[in-house]
């Protein structure tokens, strides 16, 4: 690693953190130095970042690169080396930049910067959704390495909300971030097998009903061998595409948090009241044999 924190072997620029650390810092916080020549009006790095986030959008991360952005915006390459040292800074950027974004208007749901819900389980319920909302418009977020992120403002004042709602559930700090890490990682999990899906009718000019009909003859067969009753007994909607398999996950991640607060709120509350023994109203002696009739 280099002194300045940066790696030293060269990146394809799809890991966060794997530029020049140091600059990344100052171009999210605000603090680096702004350029003192070139053509102040009509770039900044404000439209630099946002015409990175489109070209991936529409077609891959790697379809960015510093020549493309400056097609983009009519500039020169080396304009844009005023503004962001390369591709891997620049990934820092464009990530900070979409955690940031507000919902489309209309979703339904609140935006990034607003009050976080003050039941963690809708705090939950709108973080797993928000993810996957924002997983969908920005699929190449799947495809990056994000183990070490940069933290730029909007990262942190997601999870500062994030904490903030999940604060009641009354769990210890590190469960905390595992509530929120097994969330993201469920939401992640589902939006890649999508993405994936999606990308395999792109390559394959097949729809996933005609893959799946090539294969029924053999599947028929092998159904009717008795080698698999498990699998031929199953109902004929199992895989039907209706079934809702991220409510479905969802709801079950929330009822086994909900498990967990509710034997921590047993384990914490206090015992019941106990008389002292000195106390107690002793209890009457028996009488004796001869008055018992």
């Amino acid at each position: 690693m280099a002194k300045d924190g940066s790696t030293a072997a060269a990146t394809d620029g799809t890991t966060t953190g794997s530029g020049d650390i140091a600059r990344s810092l100052e171009l999210l916080w605000g603090t680096g130095d702004r350029p003192s020549r070139g053509p102040k009006p009509g770039l900044t790095l404000d439209r630099i970042v946002t015409a990175a986030v489109a070209v991936a959008d529409a077609e891959g991360l790697s379809a960015v690169s510093m020549r493309r952005l400056s097609t983009e915006l009519g500039t020169g390459t080396m304009s844009l080396y005023r503004y962001v040292p390369g591709k891997a800074e620049l990934l820092d950027l464009m990530l900070d930049r979409v955690l940031g974004e507000p919902l489309p208007a209309g979703s339904g749901r609140p935006a990034a910067d607003h009050p976080a819900p003050e039941d963690w389980r809708v705090a939950i319920d709108t973080m797993a959704r928000t993810y996957l909302d924002n997983l969908r418009r920005h699929p190449w977020l799947l495809k990056i390495n994000q183990a070490r992120t940069v933290l730029g403002p909007s990262a942190l004042r997601g999870l500062e909300l994030a904490l903030t709602a999940l604060r009641s559930m009354g769990l210890r700090d590190p469960e905390l971030i595992g509530v929120i890490i097994t969330v993201n990682s469920f939401v992640e999990g589902l939006a890649r097998t999508q993405a994936d899906a999606a990308e395999a009718v792109a390559q394959t000019g097949l729809s996933d009903e005609e893959f799946w009909e090539s294969q029924h003859p053999y599947l028929e067969r092998a159904m009717l061998s008795g080698g698999y009753p498990m699998m031929a007994g199953m109902s004929e909607d199992t895989f039907s595409a209706d079934f809702d398999h991220f409510t479905f996950g969802l709801d079950r991640l929330i009822a086994g948090f909900e498990a967990l607060v509710a034997e921590r709120t047993a384990a914490s509350a206090p015992a019941p009241a106990t008389t002292p023994a000195a106390e107690r109203t002793p209890d009457p002696a028996p009488a004796p044999a001869a008055d018992r009739t």
